[in-house]
């Protein structure tokens, strides 16, 4: 029963470790997509400054240039992120399945043990 017991633990703790990875994950999405949005409106203000939006341009300004190439890194890595969290959220998924599992066996075990407890206890007198 012991086993039984250590095995719930352990897929409770791993349920519990995919869950956080899963916030984790959306967490660093929407802070990735803020800072996006962010170098969006950089590159725009820069653009309006200068009046040149054509980054072909030989007088398109660097600051803008380099903007839009961490907004483009941002983009990349976000999308990257979105990946890993569609990944995890299966995995979170599947751990809490498999936790429900475990947990209803447990309680079964545990509803047997409790009516042939009983019975054990009076034939013992």
């Amino acid at each position: 029963m012991r086993v039984r017991e250590s095995a719930l633990k352990l897929k409770r703790f791993a349920a519990e470790e995919k869950k956080q990875k899963v916030r984790d994950l959306e967490q660093m999405i929407g802070e990735f997509e803020q800072m996006t949005g962010d170098l969006d409106r950089q590159i725009q203000a820069e653009e309006e400054r200068t009046g040149i939006r054509d980054r072909n341009h030989f007088a398109y300004s660097t600051f803008a240039r380099s903007a839009f190439q961490r907004r483009e890194n941002l983009v990349a890595s976000t999308s990257e992120l979105r990946e890993r969290l569609e990944n995890a959220t299966t995995e979170r998924d599947n751990a809490l399945t498999e936790l429900e599992q475990a947990d209803s066996a447990q309680q079964r075990e545990d509803d047997r043990n409790r009516v042939h407890a009983p019975a054990e206890t009076a034939s013992l007198r």
